[in-house]
């Protein structure tokens, strides 16, 4: 299928589920929740729909178990949103890179902060 449709049809399902995410579920499960990216497969059967939760590993399973008793929901409200013949099965995963990019940049800001002496052979 072509690139460009499935990156298209990528970007709106992202825009939809944040929506939907925002103004449809009020799951306390999915409190602090954000959709960081989507990927629909070439042939959009399928899309990938990588999501972010700050809190603890126990806020994330929640968020997760919360995705996947809403994720009927949000497929369907999806496919009344958007114009798709099929529309994709949404499969949910935890994206950990904005932790991981924040734990870089507080290492950094360590290293920078507390410069050694460099230290000479006597």
């Amino acid at each position: 299928m072509d690139k460009l449709r499935t990156e298209r049809v990528s970007r709106a399902l992202l825009r939809e589920i944040s929506d939907i995410l925002n103004n449809e579920i009020k799951d306390p499960r999915l409190g602090f929740l954000s959709v960081t990216a989507v990927e629909a497969s070439s042939d959009l059967r399928q899309a990938k729909v990588y999501f972010s939760v700050m809190g603890s590993p126990d806020d994330k399973r929640r968020a997760g178990e919360g995705l996947k008793a809403a994720g009927g929901f949000i497929r369907t409200e999806v496919a009344r949103r958007i114009r798709l013949r099929h529309v994709p099965e949404l499969l949910f995963y935890l994206d950990e890179s904005i932790e991981r990019g924040v734990r870089v940049i507080d290492l950094m800001g360590k290293l920078s902060a507390d410069p050694k002496p460099p230290v000479t052979e006597s």
